[in-house]
């Protein structure tokens, strides 16, 4: 398994490096993941998950609402697979909303929203699309879930991974990045709602998490 790794004392990017939507810039200390990158490392993730999972239609389960950037631009590139090579596969995609979050802190409690359609995911490949995931037990919770439907397969790939003392060890099968145990917004990723219209994973300042505060 083979994902690129963001070590601990990253230095980043100065903002002023690139694009950073102006009533932003006081609240991020630097970019840590620039569209870009992320954007390369997607399209590679694409490629792996159609050489493993290619023989068989796909269901992309997208986890709302971090996860539907990740999860459009992955399918784009799916998509551009499927139209480009002699092998395709047929995709359809399902939303699924889990709800662990309050300012942040990971709470304990996992709420899934929308789990009444995953009857249908029966006998099916599944492709579960996560932004992050940080202790593990909220996909170790919807993969318990999962398991009662009797998919035929299931896969998880997340953007990122972060390195956490409070991991539960579990890991996913496809993973963009790993990153550091820092507060990260951007491409999605959202603090309260807020940094979901940045391109570029950047690292939180305090005041921020102050400022933002529900």
């Amino acid at each position: 398994l083979v994902n690129l790794d963001i070590p601990d004392d990253e230095k980043g990017y100065e903002l002023d490096v690139f694009c950073v939507p102006k009533h932003y810039e006081e609240d991020l200390d630097r970019v840590i993941i620039p569209h870009g990158l992320i954007m390369d490392r997607t399209e590679r993730l694409a490629r792996d998950i159609v050489r493993d999972m290619g023989t068989h239609h796909i269901v992309a389960l997208c986890v709302l609402k971090g996860g539907y950037k990740f999860f459009a631009d992955l399918l784009d590139y799916i998509k551009a697979l499927n139209q480009n090579s002699d092998k395709s596969v047929p995709l359809t995609v399902d939303f699924i909303r889990l709800k662990s979050y309050c300012n942040d802190q990971s709470t304990n409690s996992v709420k899934v929203i929308g789990g009444d359609e995953l009857s249908t995911l029966t006998g099916k490949n599944v492709l579960i699309v996560e932004d992050i995931v940080e202790t593990g037990k909220t996909m170790e919770t919807l993969l318990s879930l999962l398991s009662e439907y009797k998919p035929k397969m299931v896969k998880v790939v997340s953007l990122l991974v972060k390195r956490t003392p409070r991991s539960s060890g579990y890991r996913p099968d496809y993973i963009g990045f790993e990153v550091p145990d820092s507060f990260l917004v951007g491409y999605a990723l959202d603090y309260n709602e807020y940094f979901r219209d940045l391109s570029h994973i950047c690292i939180l300042t305090e005041g921020a998490k102050e400022k933002y505060k529900v």
